[in-house]
């Protein structure tokens, strides 16, 4: 039953990842590569703030979420002036630095050697230490993740959003600022993926920089490419295929180092057919190209 779970905490919280990033390509039409660093600075936000701060849980995972949100608007500000494969490489420049940043500041992050012993989640005395207590939050952290993205969508600012997604030369020219627009997408984005990052640093106690590489980042453009773009419900797809895909392929009873590998193909095979045969995902409305 714990692994059970387990296996929901960990749907739950790639689905805030998935949702914080279809704010960013499915509604803005950004394709982003550094989605793990937001992810990563959220997470380790939070778990130096509990440890070293001794901030209780309320009050660190919302600091957690307005850093990453602010590192979000300071890169999107430089990387949104680009277009098209310079912003791809601006995204994977900075993926790049804040892993670099993460590995080697020793002092501040302690480096590789990981952040262990992170206290679980205390709120009003109730301790989340029970996985069925973390899975219970872990879903919250979702609701309120898709709630937040739900009334984004319906308000004047995500029509907007993806008027200029689709024709950003006709949404200026009724009086729409598309980098402004495209900016709080990416901020608003950065700041999603800090939730996930504070529930997974609370649920696993222990983060390193290894968590939040570029192959994160893939994986969660995975989760919304597979699952779909554009709408609410095709991220939380994507999120239910790829969580449980891994767990599949325990049945078959391959060694974990081939396990491993086959993953990894098999997320680059479902991707290319994704792209190819339906570039809008399972669930999704929007067809990035």
């Amino acid at each position: 039953m714990n692994y059970l779970f387990h296996i929901l905490t960990m749907i739950s919280i790639y689905a805030v990842l998935g949702l914080s990033l279809n704010l960013v390509l499915g509604f803005g039409g950004m394709l982003s590569l550094c989605h793990a660093a937001f992810y990563g600075i959220g997470a380790y936000t939070f778990a130096l703030l509990m440890m070293d701060a001794g901030f209780p849980f309320l009050t660190a995972l919302p600091l957690a979420v307005l850093a990453s949100g602010l590192a979000a608007l300071l890169i999107g500000a430089v990387t949104l002036r680009l277009r098209g494969d310079f912003f791809v490489l601006s995204t994977l420049g900075f993926q790049t630095i804040i892993f670099v940043v993460l590995y080697n500041w020793v002092d501040f992050t302690r480096g590789p050697y990981g952040i262990p012993g992170i206290p679980r989640p205390e709120i009003f005395g109730f301790s989340f230490n029970a996985p069925w207590a973390m899975f219970l939050l872990a879903a919250a952290v979702a609701l309120l993740a898709w709630w937040i993205c739900l009334r984004l969508s319906h308000w004047p600012f995500g029509r907007t959003l993806q008027a200029v997604r689709d024709d950003a030369l006709a949404a200026q020219s009724l009086g729409k600022n598309p980098l402004a627009f495209t900016l709080t997408a990416f901020a608003l984005g950065g700041a999603l993926a800090a939730l996930a990052g504070g529930l997974f640093a609370a649920y696993a106690s222990y983060i390193d920089p290894t968590s939040f590489m570029l192959e994160e980042s893939v994986f969660i453009l995975c989760v919304v490419v597979i699952g779909g773009a554009g709408n609410l419900q095709g991220p939380v797809i994507g999120a239910i295929i790829l969580v449980l895909l891994p767990e599949l392929l325990r049945f078959v009873g391959l060694p974990d180092s081939i396990a491993a590998n086959l993953r990894q193909i098999i997320y680059g095979l479902l991707l290319v057919l994704m792209m190819r045969f339906r570039p809008q995902g399972i669930a999704g409305n929007y067809a990035f190209d």
